[in-house]
């Protein structure tokens, strides 16, 4: 019941995607009364067609819902086979059956979008960089090694008109290649992978002509933009101002503290360089203070200044 609840909030203007509201009232701990829905399998592209619904915006509607849950919500749908899709009259898409969903914290969201935003590009020394900087291969692995394997992989399938390409193919592959570099199994890509093959598979039987790429690469960059941009630092820094508020009077106790025990506790046998070093760390104790506290000051005359 969470799950459709919280699916159902994510797509409350119903612009794209229809939820069933449930009707709390008659639900019991082993059954669930859910708004009842008439819409036409996504099957029958026949009775979608008589119903003049555009197949092409359909398919590309598809592939924006998708996308949507993912990284907007970090919460999709996983099991979007062609029994859990209706179609509404209107040409709006109707979700049934929540009970297998995906879930993405904040890190792999972006993780993945820097992925996806690599092989755009077909920059193969970014997806190794973005996969050990994410932790999924080992911090020591090489990165040039990883680099030509990942290539030798993607060249050949990108020989191929883009709107041929499987997306949801392509990742079985890169996560095949990335297990021989000790990349530990990822649950929730998993099922993000198996649920990208179905929208796949949905979006060009409505239109064979159906460029996932294209589709999906402006929403990629908008996403990516809004979450590495000036506008998402400045909301951040709006978000732990309180945060800061509380600490800062704080912080030159705590670097006093930290330097003396570090100056008395840890350094009983130790040359006499190092001994003067920390020494002149003492001395430039209260430059470095002062130096923190206008830093402070500077990032919060700018979030005042943006409020």
């Amino acid at each position: 019941m969470i799950r459709i609840m919280m699916e159902f909030q994510n797509f409350k203007d119903k612009k794209l995607l229809v939820v069933p509201s449930v009707f709390w009232d008659y639900c019991h701990e082993k059954v669930m009364v859910m708004e009842r829905m008439d819409g036409i399998p996504i099957s029958n592209i026949d009775a979608i067609k008589k119903n003049k619904i555009n197949l092409s915006e359909l398919a590309k509607n598809g592939v924006e819902i998708f996308f949507t849950q993912v990284f907007r919500d970090g919460f999709f749908h996983a099991d979007m086979h062609p029994g859990n899709i209706q179609v509404a009259k209107s040409g709006k898409y109707i979700a049934m059956d929540f009970g297998i969903m995906g879930t993405l914290n904040d890190q792999d969201k972006l993780y993945l979008a820097k992925n996806f935003a690599a092989f755009f590009k077909r920059d193969y020394r970014e997806v190794a960089r973005v996969h050990i900087e994410s932790g999924w291969v080992p911090a020591e692995t090489s990165i040039d090694e990883f680099e030509n394997a990942i290539r030798s992989v993607c060249e050949p399938i990108f020989n191929k008109p883009l709107k041929d390409i499987s997306f949801g193919k392509l990742l079985i592959r890169l996560f095949q290649t990335s297990k021989k570099f000790n990349m530990e199994i990822q649950p929730q890509l998993t099922m993000l992978q198996k649920t990208l093959l179905n929208v796949e598979g949905l979006g060009r039987e409505l239109d064979p002509n159906l460029d996932l790429w294209v589709t999906a690469r402006p929403f990629l960059e908008n996403w990516l933009k809004e979450q590495i941009g000036p506008k998402n630092l400045i909301n951040r820094i709006k978000k732990e101002f309180p945060n800061w508020v509380d600490i800062a009077p704080q912080l030159p106790t705590l670097l006093h503290a930290y330097l003396n025990n570090h100056n008395k506790d840890s350094y009983t046998i130790i040359d006499k360089d190092i001994r003067k070093s920390i020494e002149g760390i003492k001395l430039r104790q209260d430059r470095i203070i002062l130096v923190m506290i206008l830093l402070f000051v500077v990032i919060a005359l700018t979030v005042l200044t943006f409020i």
